[in-house]
């Protein structure tokens, strides 16, 4: 749910890194925060557990352009992993506006990876989202592990709707700005119809 201000022109999107416990979110939106010049981001605020943290920050990218003269915040947000935290992630989805799928490649995480898969759908549904209406990416992370499941037994395994998938090593940012850029031209798509 794109929040609008109109004193600043701005709107508000939100996007979530949704996936299995240390499958690398936290490490994207770290090498994101990172990676972006202090002017164009808000804090970083890590909500920490005991085995996870939830971080949040918003920043504006300013080669995504404007919509309709408005400039557009981008708030990225992680899910804790642990199916434990489930009251989190639901609130965390509430006014999602795009998905960013992390999926862990190691082969004995896969049953974690289509646990949370599903999980993201239920806890869009019990939100009124549907995932297949929504922008959403596929990244499959830790490319350079050795044990890693083939990209295409992946793909059919994880592949919900005809999404972008990316590989990528979020350790030393491969494919992660890839996968950041293919959720908000989506989020933006959307915006321009509406």
């Amino acid at each position: 749910m794109t929040f609008i201000n109109y004193a600043s022109r701005e709107i508000n999107c939100k996007i979530v890194y949704y996936g299995p416990g240390l499958c690398g979110k936290t490490t994207n939106l770290q090498h994101i925060y990172d990676s972006t010049a202090p002017q164009a981001k808000g804090k970083l605020i890590s909500l920490a557990t005991e085995t996870d943290r939830t971080l949040f920050f918003d920043f504006m990218p300013l080669e995504l352009g404007t919509v309709r003269g408005f400039k557009t915040r981008f708030h990225l947000y992680t899910v804790p992993g642990q199916v434990y935290y489930d009251a989190s992630r639901k609130l965390i989805l509430k006014g999602v506006d795009g998905v960013v799928f992390v999926a862990d490649s190691q082969e004995e995480r896969m049953d974690a990876n289509i646990e949370s898969l599903y999980n993201l759908e239920e806890n869009l549904a019990a939100q009124g989202y549907d995932l297949n209406q929504l922008p959403y990416v596929l990244q499959l992370n830790k490319r350079d592990l050795p044990n890693v499941v083939p990209i295409d037994e992946l793909v059919q395994e994880l592949r919900k709707k005809d999404e972008p998938v990316f590989e990528a090593v979020a350790m030393d940012g491969t494919g992660v700005f890839d996968t950041l850029k293919a959720v908000a031209k989506q989020v933006l798509t959307e915006l321009r119809k509406g």
